[in-house]
């Protein structure tokens, strides 16, 4: 499979609407009392059990290679998930999701490290009107900003975000795509799994289960091995900052989607913020070719 750089940057971009669909199921698998932990080792699960349901022939044939690659890929994965997930505990929704977009700022960084190619100029103001979306979006400006342990905690699983953004555009691209997505299957759901076993089986007993069980089947289905899935195929045919610009807008699509399913209101901070996000895009997106002296 060869895709060109627009067509997997549109790959990316339902990536990101599946996971932006996801906010609003993950809160109802959360009103269902079902601990964060055992929410990512029930997605992580499914995930590797589809992915071995379509890519078994793939999968049987891994190697060494495809091992250590997968298995790295899933362990950064799975890290940046668990620590955003034990951040929010510890700090507001509104500041969790405005330091896990940050990742945005820090792709083209680590990007610059690994490869030694430098972003385009382009990068920095479309990062910058990014940020700048990201801020209306929570309404920074207005519930205000204060730091907690858990935006140390964000701002750790943010650079693993990056991390993992930067490793699958580079390095993942030297593995089978079908094995790097079933290994982070595999990783999300042991990992989750034992986080799940060692700290939270106590809360298993309020779990309601009829109403958490459809929202967990959907999230493993669209938003693990749907949207992670076709994430590692996008980011094989387009450079890491692209992608992680795009992939930031899982944010917008989230409060568009709860906004749509009546978890929250249609405010003038949603719309300004989701406007900078759209006007960060089409700034990478555009070519700028410089004036003849």
């Amino acid at each position: 499979m060869k895709l060109s750089k627009g067509q997997a940057n549109l790959v990316l971009l339902a990536t990101a609407i599946l996971w932006g669909f996801s906010y609003p199921i993950v809160k109802m698998a959360t009103n269902a009392q079902l601990p964060a932990g055992l929410i990512n080792a029930l997605r992580g699960l499914i995930f590797a059990g589809l992915a071995y349901l379509f890519f078994h022939r793939a999968i049987n044939k891994m190697n060494k290679l495809d091992l250590r690659i997968g298995l790295t890929a899933g362990i950064i994965n799975f890290i940046a998930y668990q620590i955003q997930t034990v951040g929010l505990k510890y700090t507001t929704p509104a500041n969790n999701a405005f330091l896990t977009a940050i990742y945005v700022a820090l792709v083209p960084f680590i990007a610059w490290a690994l490869s030694k190619r430098k972003p385009p100029a382009k990068s920095y103001p479309a990062i910058g009107l990014c940020i700048l979306g990201m801020m209306f979006l929570t309404n920074v400006f207005g519930n205000g900003f204060q730091l907690h342990l858990g935006d140390l905690l964000t701002t750790i699983s943010a650079f693993f975000f990056a991390l993992g953004i930067v490793y699958f555009s580079y390095t993942a691209t030297s593995a089978n795509p079908w094995i790097i997505a079933f290994m982070l299957g595999v990783c999300q759901g042991v990992g989750g799994l034992v986080w799940s076993l060692l700290f939270e089986h106590q809360t298993y007993a309020a779990i309601n289960w009829p109403a958490a069980i459809g929202p967990v089947i959907t999230l493993g289905v669209l938003a693990s091995f749907g949207a992670q899935t076709m994430q590692i195929v996008g980011q094989r045919f387009t450079a890491p900052t692209p992608a992680g610009l795009i992939l930031m807008t899982e944010s917008l699509f989230g409060s568009l989607f709860s906004v749509l399913l009546g978890f929250e209101p249609l405010t003038a901070h949603l719309l300004i913020g989701g406007a900078l996000i759209i006007l960060a895009l089409l700034v990478m997106q555009l070519r700028f070719k410089k004036r003849p002296a």
